[in-house]
């Protein structure tokens, strides 16, 4: 199994608009060979105070959005990025100032779940 993760700067001011468009998305992906399940992860910008042994709001540090997609595997997912309804899902770009800075993409295996039986 693959994950694909896409870490997005959203720009304050901006969080609804871009939790709308996940909210209000055609789905194109969800009939892709291979696609497993996609979640969208709000940022909530924390850090851990040592004085007081808790956890306190930061405001002054960038949250990412995290948008995730399971898929089965590498190729499967390299094929929906080259697939038209990729092209069509990714077509209305939003506006450059929804975002703080670029999105950072990643790529992992999993290679342990607390799901997995053969433990």
């Amino acid at each position: 199994m693959i994950v694909v993760t896409n870490r997005i700067p959203v720009a304050a001011g901006h969080e609804i608009d871009f939790e709308d468009r996940f909210r209000n998305r055609a789905h194109l992906i969800d009939g892709s060979p291979g696609f497993v399940r996609n979640e969208v992860h709000r940022p909530r910008p924390v850090r851990f105070d040592r004085e007081s042994g808790g956890w306190r709001d930061d405001p002054d540090t960038q949250g990412y959005y995290e948008v995730k997609t399971w898929w089965q595997t590498f190729d499967d997912f390299v094929a929906w990025t080259k697939s038209p309804a990729f092209a069509e899902a990714h077509k209305d770009r939003p506006p450059k100032e929804m975002f703080a800075g670029p999105s950072e993409l990643g790529v992992h295996e999993v290679f342990l779940s607390t799901d997995d039986d053969s433990r």
